[in-house]
């Protein structure tokens, strides 16, 4: 790839990451990643997953340069960051990892307010930015703000870890395992809620995870290395399932690849039936036509039905039937 081609800092029309030809190899002659090359979009949410000693880790963290690369250019924003100061790059990317890394001696106000304060900002504007960012993440700064980290929850810790890396409002937002600690259920809900906040804010992240099941749900496309830092396949999750590139990846992804596919197919009004003969008091439930195939089916299999009812806003549009499920899936085939 030729690295002169970036576009001028702030062109949307420009990757927001490109690494090229990156790669880092130890001492020893590990090779942690290959010969990496891979384009970011502005605003995109990409997943790195794949086994452990894969490498994911360390290209997120030759990104901000935690680990300093062997060969190749890594480029934020169309400049070169390799020329760049590593302390003041880090400051304007956000960073949250597993163990979130709060401060354990500052209370939870004060740990929000790091980075404002590092870059001058007097403590009134640190500490209504603070205020401002633990709301975004639902916590209620009159509540949470004054407790330390341990008397928050897992899950709470992992807020405020997201409110801070959000606090010097970066373009970038890396995170490594960042919902790993929690139980799943939490995990679920954290995922969706970051989902959101993502929808809000238009950050481009980088998310490492050894589950594919969060990474087909929360990436908008995937990168799955192989051990040896190899990238195997970068692709749409619905690419990714219906058509690995290669029997790494087909492995890796699973048997279950085909039920995974219904929880990133949304739904289509060409799969939607009429209601004719059908009143909406003879539906159980109903979801919305933005809803994925496996939302659906989870209403029908909870209500006992063979049908849900699909609404575009507040107008009833037809219902899904579990025939409706598989012409859709049968569809996402072909794309």
């Amino acid at each position: 790839m030729d690295a002169t081609r970036s576009g001028a800092p702030g062109d949307d029309s420009a990757p927001m990451i490109r690494l090229s030809g990156v790669g880092k190899t130890y001492d020893d002659g590990t090779v942690a990643v290959q010969e990496l090359d891979l384009e970011i979009r502005r605003g995109e949410l990409v997943c790195l997953v794949g086994p452990s000693g894969c490498g994911k880790s360390t290209t997120l963290k030759m990104i901000n340069r935690l680990i300093e690369p062997t060969t190749g250019r890594i480029e934020i924003d169309g400049k070169d960051v390799t020329g760049e100061d590593p302390v003041q790059l880090r400051r304007g990317i956000g960073y949250v990892i597993q163990q979130v890394g709060l401060f354990p001696h500052q209370k939870i106000t004060a740990n929000v307010m790091t980075v404002p304060l590092l870059y001058g900002e007097s403590k009134s504007v640190a500490r209504e930015r603070a205020h401002h960012l633990l709301e975004l993440v639902g916590l209620d700064p009159a509540t949470y703000g004054d407790r330390y980290p341990h008397q928050l929850s897992g899950g709470q810790r992992q807020r405020v870890g997201v409110a801070r890396a959000l606090a010097a409002d970066p373009p970038v937002l890396l995170m490594d395992e960042p919902f790993g600690a929690v139980d799943p259920v939490v995990r679920v809900r954290l995922q969706d809620e970051f989902l959101h906040l993502q929808r809000d804010l238009g950050k481009t992240v980088v998310l490492v995870t050894h589950d594919i099941d969060e990474a087909v749900r929360m990436g908008d496309r995937v990168a799955i290395f192989a051990v040896g830092g190899r990238l195997a396949q970068y692709a749409t999750p619905m690419e990714l399932l219906a058509r690995p590139a290669d029997d790494f990846v087909a492995d890796f992804v699973g048997s279950e690849h085909g039920l995974r596919r219904l929880s990133v197919t949304p739904l289509d009004v060409a799969h939607i039936e009429p209601l004719d003969g059908v009143s909406v008091g003879d539906l159980a439930s109903t979801i919305d036509l933005d809803s994925t195939l496996e939302q659906a089916l989870a209403t029908m299999l909870r209500d006992d039905r063979m049908m849900v009812g699909v609404k575009d806003g507040p107008r009833f549009v037809g219902v899904l039937t579990p025939n409706g499920v598989h012409r859709a899936l049968r569809a996402s085939l072909e794309r």
